[in-house]
């Protein structure tokens, strides 16, 4: 079955070109030119979402936030901006690539590609001990890919939980931010710290009762981080 991609995005000679490119590597490719149009189409029947940050009608920020409302679909955004205040924002909010315009086929190739194999590993993924983590109001599913949060179910993304589920499989154990970007990225892209940071700080949201006072990811000052032996 071909590899199905939305790309959002109101530039439509880029888009014209992004289609034909991608559609010569056999993927089958959707556009939306506003934010609304993409919205109203089910994203969880795509494999990637190439999302634009400057939009009409509704910026990429609050699209990619309505996305991750649904579905855990990889979303590699698109800005004209090379801007470190985009780029943290669209990883807390749960972008899993960026891209600064102008950018070269070859590289938006590449990571697409790249997409597709994380997404494909993540839908058949397995880990070799198959058990759940309990610890003190957390529950980490790996056979289903769930986490429960004093009972409740939390929305990670794919990434997320697979952060989530390294640090809280090593338990007590620190990791620089270059080991965990080994671990988890698995080399895919050029290591940076902050997505490392950014990707921590919206994980902690998610799973701890107060972001700011964590009790289960804790921040090793000078080092890196470590999932807390006491819980």
């Amino acid at each position: 079955m071909n590899k199905k991609i939305l790309i959002i995005d109101d530039d439509k000679e880029l888009c014209r070109l992004l289609k034909k490119c991608m559609e010569n590597e056999g993927l089958s490719v959707q556009i939306a030119y506003t934010g609304p149009e993409g919205l109203k189409l089910e994203v969880n029947n795509y494999h990637i979402i190439v999302l634009d940050i400057m939009l009409p009608e509704m910026n990429g920020f609050d699209v990619l936030t309505e996305i991750r409302k649904r579905s855990s679909v990889p979303v590699l955004m698109l800005t004209a901006k090379d801007s470190e205040v985009d780029k943290v924002s669209g990883l807390r909010l749960g972008a899993d690539d960026y891209l600064t315009k102008p950018f070269s086929i070859n590289e938006f190739m590449a990571r697409v590609q790249s997409l597709i194999r994380r997404y494909t590993i993540l839908n058949n993924r397995s880990y070799p001990e198959e058990k759940c983590l309990y610890f003190k109001g957390l529950t980490i599913n790996p056979k289903s890919r769930t986490v429960m949060v004093d009972k409740n179910i939390v929305g990670l993304t794919g990434k997320e939980f697979d952060l989530l589920y390294f640090l809280a499989s090593h338990k007590g154990q620190v990791f620089t931010k270059k080991q965990i970007y080994n671990q988890v990225w698995s080399n895919d892209y050029s290591f940076d710290d902050s997505n490392i940071m950014a990707y921590i700080s919206k994980l902690r949201k998610k799973v701890e009762r107060n972001a700011d006072m964590p009790i289960y990811i804790q921040t090793v000052w000078g080092v890196g981080y470590r999932f807390n032996q006491e819980v």
